[in-house]
């Protein structure tokens, strides 16, 4: 449709989907009224179709027979996408679930404004940290899905590229601004000159003064915070045999990653932790770890685990609820032991914002302003590391979900327009 033009922020945690026209840009409504949609995928067992989104997720927990995939970003640049997995009696490969929510995507678009044939997908800097190959060929892949799903043209922009062109609708004079955009997946930095005079510009290289991106975002500060505090409770790092071992990391790692939850809904691993509780020195903390497993209550683990997270941010203290998911206690996690479980991704990322700014060429005391989104960007932790990095930067905030789709969907009106 001629004067239309489309963003697609697929996230690791949550996707938007944008439009723009001459007057602006906005976020179609991708679930119900919301205009996110969590990048989560419920197979039925029985072959029926897929949810997806908040839909998927309550089918997880209210029990129906099937499996809930989440994290599908973080397959892109992996040799996981290649490799197929079993959904009820049938397998399917990861790259089939992540078009098939792309699509789903594709389909809310056509909703709202059918025809659109051009898009602008959002990418992080780095989909594989120092492999140039593999993240060729991550957004290689995505692009591949992206034209199966019905665009004929494709494009890319940097994820904190497209959230300055958001942050940018709003300035009355020009700055010096670094976009930190902290996702589900990645750690990703833009640093840029923008004014109302730079947004009028067909090409904005030159207001582009450096990218820089990690491969450490939120899902990782979940996965340290269950191997902190929750993991422990179902006998990670537990003693064997009198003191003499301990029980092996490998399923607690499995458990604690999105994407990798699934992989432990098998008769070995079932038939590995009867063997492991027989030689445990504590066999009850085993014993919760294969009711999690049996009861295939993973993602709703890495729920709860989530959950406190997010309260850490406003509490010094949370309770993680996980008797209901395989007996026990329901311990108290404190902000504290959080941010030292999560020092060494904080410390990259502090290094990531000195590293960014050398390849600027410019000194903290030149940025006018730091522009927060993404949906850790909240963490009290992350926010005193910028602060300490950028001490007289000015903070600012948008829409910490829905930044980078609205600026994808204005730099696609550039692009197409």
């Amino acid at each position: 449709m001629a004067g239309i033009f489309a963003g697609i922020d697929f996230g690791t945690s949550n996707s938007t989907v944008g439009l723009a026209d001459a007057a602006g840009a906005r976020l179609i409504a991708l679930e119900d009224d919301q205009a996110t949609l969590p990048s989560a995928v419920f197979f039925e067992a029985d072959g029926g179709g897929a949810q997806f989104g908040r839909a998927a997720m309550a089918a997880y927990l209210e029990g129906d027979e099937g499996r809930l995939m989440r994290g599908l970003k973080s397959t892109l640049g992996s040799a996981l996408l290649g490799e197929r997995t079993a959904v009820g009696n049938r397998s399917i490969s990861f790259k089939d679930v992540v078009q098939r929510f792309i699509l789903h995507l594709r389909g809310r678009l056509d909703a709202a404004h059918p025809g659109l044939k051009q898009a602008v997908f959002g990418r992080p800097v780095h989909f594989v940290d120092d492999d140039p190959t593999g993240d060729a060929a991550a957004q290689g892949s995505l692009e591949t899905i992206a034209r199966a799903c019905g665009f004929d043209e494709v494009e890319f922009q940097y994820e904190p590229v497209a959230a300055a062109l958001h942050y940018e609708q709003g300035l009355k004079r020009e700055e010096v601004v670094l976009v930190f955009d902290i996702g589900g997946g990645t750690s990703d930095i833009s640093i840029l000159r923008l004014s109302p005079e730079r947004a009028k510009a067909a090409h904005r290289m030159d207001d582009i003064l450096a990218n820089g991106g990690i491969r450490a975002g939120g899902t990782d500060f979940d996965r340290l915070l269950s191997l902190a505090e929750a993991m422990p409770h179902l006998g990670y790092l537990a003693p064997m045999k009198g003191g003499t071992g301990l029980m092996p990391r490998h399923y607690y790692l499995d458990l604690a990653t999105w994407h990798r939850i699934n992989a432990l809904y098998t008769a070995r691993t079932a038939a590995d932790l009867k063997a492991l509780r027989l030689d445990a020195d504590r066999p009850e903390l085993v014993e919760r770890m294969m009711r999690v497993v049996e009861g295939r209550k993973g993602h709703a683990l890495a729920m709860e685990v989530e959950r406190v997270k997010i309260a850490l941010s406003g509490d010094e203290a949370a309770r993680l609820m996980l008797s209901p998911l395989g007996g026990g206690p329901n311990p108290v996690a404190r902000r504290d032991r959080f941010e030292a479980a999560v020092e060494a991704p904080v410390a990259r990322i502090a290094g990531l914002i000195d590293a960014t700014l050398r390849e600027a060429g410019l000194r903290p005391g030149q940025v006018a302003t730091v522009f927060l989104t993404g949906g850790s960007s909240h963490l009290p932790i992350l926010r005193a590391t910028v602060a300490a990095a950028l001490p007289a930067a000015r903070m600012a905030s948008g829409d910490m979900l829905g930044s980078v789709g609205t600026g994808l969907a204005l730099d696609a009106r550039r692009r197409f327009g």
